[in-house]
């Protein structure tokens, strides 16, 4: 919620219990003509090297995009390259809707692959990807006021 409200997208907590989604996004000027609602879905993954996130089938429907925050508090399944466990800062991906519908395998647990590495992912990546929500909503890049 914080680094969408710092690139000045309104952004609420769904109601409790609610099924699909987890936040909800709007232009944060009320009187902006077309003021339509985004929602997201978060999911999160500890590991460093987690190969992807579970969703539902069902629930592609009830959200826009989803947002997956790979905290990357180590590697789980195997030490990396040069030796150490992987903790680092945290990556932020925003998939739209589209972009999971392709990665998504069906199974008993339907999953959405990251693919073998993330480089096709970089334009999902941190501010980039929360950009498409910007734009989605058109909010304009907030400029700072002038000081007079």
């Amino acid at each position: 919620m914080g680094q969408l409200m710092r690139r000045n997208i309104l952004t609420y907590p769904a109601p409790p219990f609610n099924e699909g989604y987890d936040l909800i996004c709007m232009h944060p000027d009320p009187r902006h003509k077309g003021n339509r609602v985004v929602k997201i879905q978060v999911k999160s993954r500890l590991a460093t090297d987690s190969s992807g996130f579970y969703v539902h089938s069902r629930t592609l429907k009830a959200f826009d995009y989803l947002i997956v925050v790979v905290m990357n508090l180590g590697y789980h399944f195997r030490r990396g390259a040069d030796g150490r466990h992987g903790a680092g800062p945290s990556t932020l991906y925003t998939l739209p809707i589209r972009e999971i519908r392709r990665r998504l395998v069906q199974g008993k647990r339907e999953k959405v692959l990251f693919g073998s590495n993330r480089r096709c992912l970089s334009k999902y990546e941190d501010d980039t990807g929360l950009e498409q929500i910007a734009k989605n909503l058109k909010i304009p890049y907030p400029v700072p006021p002038r000081l007079a």
